[in-house]
């Protein structure tokens, strides 16, 4: 359907959306929070990656409106861009609610969230690689992988909600903890909705 000879800008663009959106969650896996102090910086980080987040959207959706032809349909290109991005918006709602809460711990739950969304990032990443190289059947693997790891964080979520009213007697701590378990589950919801754009995109060009 398109020439696989050169790398399309469209492609390239969606590609440098998805490495922003990775690399903001490994921030957020690999940081470690001592103190109140820490969670300002992160946050400021982290809303820098928004910040750039932004920029690269407006970027592609400036080519969009310049550009009579597009290597898909150029809806699919602003919704996949779209549903990356709020990935993004997730994390960094998500950083800035520890730092409103001042929490300077994250549990097993949060850890294992974390874990599952970063692997999702990954998967996106190499989704978006295959997009560049214009081999769309093998972004197929990476969206059913991304579908998998939000399964997983249902799971999570359930469990970790359990054992929050099992054993904390602090409602405050009951409060913040389940809100941010909750955004956690919303950040996966938002990688699936990355991979069912994938799909919906596979179908119809490959």
């Amino acid at each position: 359907m398109f020439s696989r000879k050169n790398t399309d800008p469209f492609f390239e663009s969606l590609a440098k959306i998805s490495v922003n959106v990775q690399e903001a969650m490994h921030y957020a896996k690999d940081v470690r929070i001592r103190s109140k102090a820490d969670l300002e910086e992160i946050s400021t980080t982290m809303k820098k990656y928004e910040t750039d987040g932004d920029d690269l959207i407006h970027e592609l959706i400036v080519m969009l409106n310049k550009s009579f032809m597009t290597p898909i349909e150029r809806e699919d290109i602003l919704a996949l861009a779209n549903s990356m991005d709020n990935v993004l918006d997730g994390i960094e709602e998500c950083i800035a609610h520890f730092d409103m809460f001042a929490l300077t711990e994250s549990d097993d739950a949060m850890n294992t969230f974390i874990h599952y969304i970063t692997l999702s990032t990954d998967e996106i990443v190499k989704a978006m690689d295959k997009l560049q190289d214009k081999k769309l059947p093998g972004m197929r693997e990476h969206a059913i992988r991304v579908k998998d790891y939000e399964s997983k964080c249902d799971e999570v979520l359930r469990e970790s909600i359990k054992q929050l009213f099992l054993h904390e007697k602090d409602p405050i701590r009951i409060i913040q903890f389940k809100d941010i378990y909750e955004q956690l589950e919303d950040i996966a919801d938002e990688c699936q909705n990355v991979a069912n754009t994938i799909e919906t995109i596979i179908m119809r060009n490959a």
